[in-house]
């Protein structure tokens, strides 16, 4: 769920910057989809490992969401920030080549930002339908 999410944020930018999809920002997706699935994935462990200790369906998304939220949001900051010498913002990283690096960070950047948001609503609304009145029971 998480990774189409992303991409509807680098195709926006992409489009709005008129950025020309290339190879370098096609690698740019795939750093980006590695990112956003280990940010689905850390909630929905935590929302897997909620249930198993007995908790409601309920109750263990929003107590994942507590939980998540801030360490999702901390390697969000940590990689937009990473990522903005790479555009050139404020005249660093203005070297030469500059130009062939920038559309990597622009989807990195903009896939994670939408994504980020988009996923903290979607995957638990997405994992309560699907496991509605279901149990994870421990193996």
């Amino acid at each position: 769920f998480s990774v189409p999410l992303a991409g509807v944020g680098a195709v926006l930018a992409l489009a709005w910057t008129q950025t020309p999809l290339s190879v370098v920002a096609l690698l740019g997706a795939v750093v980006l989809a590695g990112i956003v699935v280990n940010n689905a994935i850390v909630l929905v462990d935590r929302m897997n490992k909620n249930q198993q200790r007995g908790m409601a369906l309920e109750e263990a998304i929003l107590e994942a969401g507590k939980a998540r939220t801030r360490p999702i949001l901390m390697t969000t900051a940590t990689t937009v920030l990473g990522m903005l010498p790479l555009m050139g913002f404020m005249g660093v990283g203005n070297a030469e080549g500059a130009e062939l690096r920038a559309p990597m960070a622009l989807v990195v950047i903009a896939g994670l930002l939408t994504s980020t948001l988009l996923t903290l609503v979607v995957i638990p609304t997405g994992y309560s339908l699907l496991y509605k009145g279901k149990r994870i029971h421990a193996n």
